[in-house]
């Protein structure tokens, strides 16, 4: 006899609000202990538990044996003395942003927020402070939405680790890493699946974040598939409904959640076409592989993060974008100078980006981009040789053009300057459009633009002064 309780996903069903089809561009923050090794990436936490991968060679060397030093050690040395919630909040601001949070929690079982579901917080340990409680306070005060990112079902079998003496076995220090569990348990379908009590806690995290803080936006990183299902469900469901959250979206990864039941997230990914539906791509202003502070950090340039925002946002997508914190809370120069950057092209440009939709063709122009994203294989090659292969963005030239459309507008988003200062631009012929341009406007640009409408190409003349580096954006109206 199957006694198995039927779960009604359709309780749960929640299409994207407007809020979010607007916003665009996100910000958050991996930051956490993984941040005071600052080696490599922000799996340190795992990797140092594993014999012979290059964080556990780099750990014994500098810190001792993992008998002796292990995750936990890291908590008094994670001070946070330099951080300020009113200051990340206004270098969202200065990005342009619309929505952002510090990563909730990682995998590492330390919990940024006052909990009283889990006592490995940052009040009780490391900072000492209610970070998330902090960021969403300065966060909601400059009208930006709140985000609350989850990834502690990596946790189960997180720490398990090929030494046996490291601390992580001792069950004085369960509180910290969790019962011991069969190594397997680590991989990203392991045979053994969280038991009851790892479920409800999981839970009951999120819950705990939902009624303290009550986030805007939901997100949660892959392998959410191995919670139980109802436990999933029954998060979705206090969440949208006992909570009230109707005008909030969750974001998931792969197949994670039903398809219906919020946003798809695809890591560091990218569509060739626009898709039907909203979409997020979650990507790193690191330069480096990794999602947190490194020694030695480099960050993409400016022109690489606008390109792909143009490219994401014509293709009905989201770009959410990562930058992590020195572990005593302040941010790296460059990673400031690069958003900043970043904000002062939407200063001028932003009307081709937030609050648009898709217009009839997405792309223009010989660069080709491919789909791609940080997909279930790459993880598990990530899971054995402890590093993240990288997925690089395209190189764009004048001839490409991004799409976007208001009901008054239609932009045109030329990705280069060229020489000639003359676009020719098919998408908009009188063949593709059956309609008459009546102007061209460049934003951030005095005046209409010379422009011919041809059977085959719309033709401009740009002005002798760029408004902006980077990207440019047309106003055509018809």
């Amino acid at each position: 006899m199957n006694d198995k309780t039927t779960i009604h996903w359709d309780k749960v069903h929640q299409s994207s609000p407007e809020w979010f089809r607007d916003a665009k561009f996100g910000l958050f923050f991996h930051w956490g202990p993984y941040s005071v090794p600052s080696f490599e990436n922000e799996w340190y936490s795992r990797n140092m538990y594993a014999k012979g991968l290059s964080q556990n060679q780099h750990h014994i060397s500098t810190y001792g044996s993992l008998h002796d030093f292990g995750y936990k050690d890291f908590y008094p040395l994670f001070t946070g003395e330099k951080f300020n919630a009113e200051e990340w909040a206004e270098l969202v601001c200065a990005s342009g942003a619309k929505y952002a949070g510090p990563v909730t929690e990682h995998a590492d079982n330390f919990s940024m927020w006052d909990s009283k579901v889990n006592s490995v917080n940052s009040v009780n340990y490391g900072p000492k402070k209610d970070i998330v409680g902090e960021c969403e306070k300065a966060f909601r005060k400059r009208g930006l939405k709140y985000l609350a990112t989850f990834h502690h079902q990596w946790l189960w079998g997180w720490f398990m680790s090929t030494d046996n003496e490291a601390d992580v076995y001792d069950p004085a220090n369960e509180v910290y890493y969790g019962p011991a569990l069969p190594l397997e348990t680590n991989r990203y379908a392991p045979y053994r699946l969280p038991d009851e009590e790892f479920n409800r806690i999981w839970k009951e995290k999120v819950l705990e974040v939902i009624d303290k803080y009550d986030p805007d936006a939901v997100y949660f990183d892959s392998r959410t598939n191995i919670i139980g299902e109802q436990f999933r469900f029954d998060m979705a469901d206090y969440y949208y409904n006992t909570a009230g959250k109707r005008n909030g979206i969750i974001t998931y990864k792969q197949e994670d959640f039903p398809a219906d039941i919020g946003v798809l997230d695809i890591e560091c990914g990218r569509f060739s076409e626009a898709k039907p539906y909203v979409w997020q791509t979650d990507d790193r202003l690191e330069d480096n592989i990794t999602w947190c502070m490194v020694q030695n950090p480099k960050y993409k340039p400016a022109v690489k993060i606008i390109h792909q925002l143009c490219d994401v946002v014509a293709k009905n997508g989201n770009l959410l974008l990562n930058v992590g914190p020195n572990a005593d809370g302040s941010f790296h120069e460059d990673a400031k100078r690069i958003l900043h950057e970043i904000g002062d092209w939407l200063k001028i440009n932003g009307e081709a980006i937030f609050a648009t939709r898709p217009y009839e063709v997405a792309a223009e122009g010989p660069t080709s981009v491919k789909d791609d994203n940080y997909d279930i294989n790459r993880i598990k090659n990530q899971l054995v040789e402890g590093l993240a292969s990288d997925i690089r963005n395209t190189d764009f030239t004048s001839q490409d053009f991004r799409f976007t459309r208001t009901e008054n507008a239609v932009y045109a988003i030329a990705l280069g300057w060229p020489t000639d200062q003359k676009l020719h631009i098919r998408t908009l012929s009188t063949k593709n459009t059956n309609s008459a341009v009546t102007s061209v406007s460049l934003l951030g640009a005095a005046g209409e633009l010379d422009f011919v409408q041809k059977e085959n190409e719309l033709e401009i003349t740009l002005p002798a002064v760029k408004p902006c580096d980077h990207a440019y954006s047309l106003k055509v109206v018809f």
